[in-house]
């Protein structure tokens, strides 16, 4: 929703908006009150108006409201763990117990091995790294317009800061998680090379990637609160259909070039190649997934613009 500014005249107890138009709402901004013996007195009105298409998307908009958007993150990182026992070490238990788990279950069970000779615990780990940073963001993105109900009909604010402030979040829980990461390098003596620059730029798709699917959940989410039962279905699919727990290797090589149409298996190759040297590099699906990113993210934005005008009648 776009904003039009102007000025109106106070005169005695009452001000004038325009409001009669039937084209938005129109409220004084808050200003400083000059004394009452003044005759006129200058307001700024905001109209508040539904965007239409691209025109909606206002970056500077949402960068005056970058205060907003640090409360919000903040106070996603200090409830995260609140009145928990272990606190931020879940943020280490979770990946560490599934990649023991996949570790049993493949390694153990499966007779698989991981490429290069590499542990497997240490292999299924990078993948449970990569998978909780994508999952984490999207659950996150996904959820933050019912999460935040009480303010989306209540006080007026770009509403894409909401699955933005999210990410924060996100990307605190991969940080420490990489500590343990760290540490298990260490263990196995198994230290990364100059490719290690690569793994910025795998972090960054992901979280695009990630925020673009949430966006479109969680408008559509707003509407149909279907969503938030068949996003968790989803990803649970998702994480057996990308190479987590197993190489790409052991996906058939008839189904391989369909399989790999999932933009999360050229992250995942990407990033354990680049931490682990394992493999080859991906170029041409590290591209591949580069540009599906940056659309989802894009329709991700475009959708939920769409849908904005609709949320605080609907929620």
């Amino acid at each position: 929703m776009g904003r039009l500014l102007q000025s109106a005249s106070l005169e005695d107890a009452g001000w004038h908006s325009m409001c009669g138009s039937g084209e938005g709402v129109s409220i004084p901004a808050a200003g400083p009150l000059e004394s009452p013996d003044e005759r006129a007195h200058e307001l700024t009105l905001l109209t508040i108006r539904p965007g239409r298409g691209w025109s909606s998307v206002d970056l500077r908009e949402i960068w005056e409201f970058r205060d907003l958007f640090r409360s919000l993150t903040e106070r996603d990182l200090k409830l995260r763990y609140k009145q928990t026992v272990l606190g931020v070490l879940w943020v280490v238990l979770q990946p560490l117990t599934a990649a023991g788990i996949f570790a049993f279950v493949f390694g153990r069970v499966a007779k698989l091995e991981a490429p290069g000779g590499v542990p497997y615990f240490l292999f299924s780990f990078t993948g449970m790294l990569v998978w909780t940073l994508f999952n984490g963001t999207l659950n996150r993105a996904s959820g933050a317009m019912l999460g935040n109900e009480h303010l989306i009909s209540k006080v007026y604010f770009p509403r894409l800061i909401l699955p933005l402030a999210t990410v924060g979040a996100a990307l605190l829980d991969f940080l420490v998680s990489s500590v343990m990461l760290v540490v298990l390098l260490l263990v196995f003596w198994h230290l990364p090379g100059l490719s290690f620059l690569l793994i910025p730029w795998c972090v960054a798709i992901v979280l695009i990637l990630a925020l673009g699917v949430g966006m479109i959940a969680g408008a559509l989410a707003v509407s149909y609160r279907d969503v938030g039962y068949i996003v968790p279905v989803a990803l649970q699919f998702l994480l057996y259909l990308s190479p987590i727990a197993y190489p790409l290797a052991e996906v058939p090589e008839v189904y391989r070039a369909l399989y790999s149409l999932n933009p999360l298996v050229p992250l995942l190759e990407s990033f354990r190649w680049a931490l682990l040297g394992v493999g080859e590099l991906p170029i041409g699906g590290l591209v591949y997934a580069t540009i599906v990113s940056l659309a989802v993210a894009l329709a991700g934005t475009f959708v939920f613009r769409r849908m904005e005008r609709r949320f605080a009648d609907v929620i």
